[in-house]
C-alpha cells in the first residue's frame, strides 16, 4: 500500500515538471535575438587639397601671412581634416593671366582635378592698371576713361571663361569653390581729386558681375568690397586699418579679414 502510494506520489510530481517545465503552456520565451547590427561606416576622407589661384592678393605679397595659409587653417581647424596647399596665385596677374593658365599649365589644371578646395581672386589687377593710365593721362578716349572701359568689357568674357575651365575640372557637388569681388583701395585719394564717383562705377560694374555670375552658378563668394570699404563703398580701407603701406595691397589684418570672410561660408558641400 505504501509503495503504491509512493509511485503514484513520483508519477504526479514528473507530470508536473513536463507541464511547467518543458512542454506546458507556461514555459518561458527564448530570450529575443539581438537586432542586427548597422553596417560599417565608411571613414571620411581625413585630408583635402586646396589649389588657390589669383593675382597678388592669393600670392600674399607683403604680408606676414596672405589669406590663402590663413583660410588653410581654418579648413584644417574646422573640419579635422590635414590640408595639402597649393597656392599658384601670381602677383600682376590679371583675368586674362588666369584664363591663359587654366587653358594651357598642365600642372595647375592637374592640381585643380586634384583638389578638394578651390579659390580665385581675379579683376583687382585689370582695374588697377587702368586707374594708374587714367591718373597718368594714358588711357585714352575723349573722356579719358577707355581703359577702364576696356578693363571691365574685357574682364567679363575672361571671368566667364576662367569659371567654364574650373567647372570642367571640378564639380560643385564634390569642392568647395569660393571667390571673392574686388575692394577699392583708393578711395581717399579719388575722393580728394573729385574722380571718386566716376572711378567706382567702373569697380561696381565688374563686382556685379562677378556677384550675378557666382549666384547663377551657385559658387558662394566673400564680399570683401563691403567689408573693406562698407555697404555704401565709400569707407576708406586705409584708415580701417587693411592696407599695406604701398596702400594697395592688404597688410596681415586685412588678409585676415579675407580669410575670416570666406571662413563664414563654411564648408558645403563637404561639411
Amino acid at each position: 500500500m505504501r509503495v503504491r502510494l509512493f509511485l503514484a506520489t513520483l508519477l504526479a510530481l514528473c507530470l508536473f515538471q513536463f507541464a511547467c517545465g518543458s512542454g506546458g503552456t507556461n514555459q518561458s520565451s527564448p530570450p529575443a535575438s539581438p537586432p542586427p547590427s548597422p553596417p560599417p561606416q565608411s571613414p571620411g576622407p581625413t585630408s583635402w587639397n586646396y589649389t588657390a589661384l589669383g593675382d597678388s592678393l592669393a600670392f600674399g605679397i607683403l604680408a606676414v601671412e596672405g589669406y590663402v595659409p590663413r583660410y588653410a587653417s581654418y579648413l584644417q581647424t574646422d573640419n579635422g581634416v590635414t590640408v595639402s596647399l597649393s597656392n599658384l596665385g601670381h602677383n600682376g596677374w590679371r583675368s586674362s593671366d588666369l584664363l591663359n593658365a587654366l587653358k594651357t599649365d598642365n600642372s595647375l589644371r592637374s592640381s585643380i582635378q586634384n583638389s578638394q578646395v578651390v579659390t580665385w581672386d581675379t579683376g583687382g589687377d585689370d582695374l588697377l592698371r587702368a586707374h594708374a593710365d587714367f591718373y597718368e593721362g594714358t588711357c585714352g578716349g575723349a573722356d579719358g576713361q577707355d581703359c577702364l572701359r576696356n578693363a571691365v568689357s574685357t574682364f567679363e568674357p575672361n571671368w566667364d571663361a576662367i569659371l567654364a575651365e574650373l567647372l570642367s575640372l571640378r564639380s560643385r557637388q564634390t569642392t568647395i569653390l569660393r571667390t571673392m569681388n574686388v575692394y577699392n583701395p583708393f578711395v581717399a585719394e579719388d575722393v580728394a581729386a573729385g574722380n571718386f564717383d566716376m572711378l567706382n562705377t567702373y569697380l561696381n560694374q565688374l563686382n556685379e558681375y562677378i556677384e550675378n555670375s557666382a549666384a547663377r552658378n551657385s559658387i558662394q563668394f566673400a564680399d570683401i568690397h563691403a567689408i573693406f570699404n562698407g555697404a555704401s563703398g565709400t569707407e576708406d580701407p586705409i584708415s580701417k586699418g587693411y592696407i599695406s603701406l604701398d596702400g594697395v595691397h592688404p597688410n596681415d589684418q586685412g588678409h585676415k579679414a579675407i580669410a575670416d570672410s570666406l571662413r563664414a561660408l563654411q564648408y558645403a558641400p563637404l561639411k
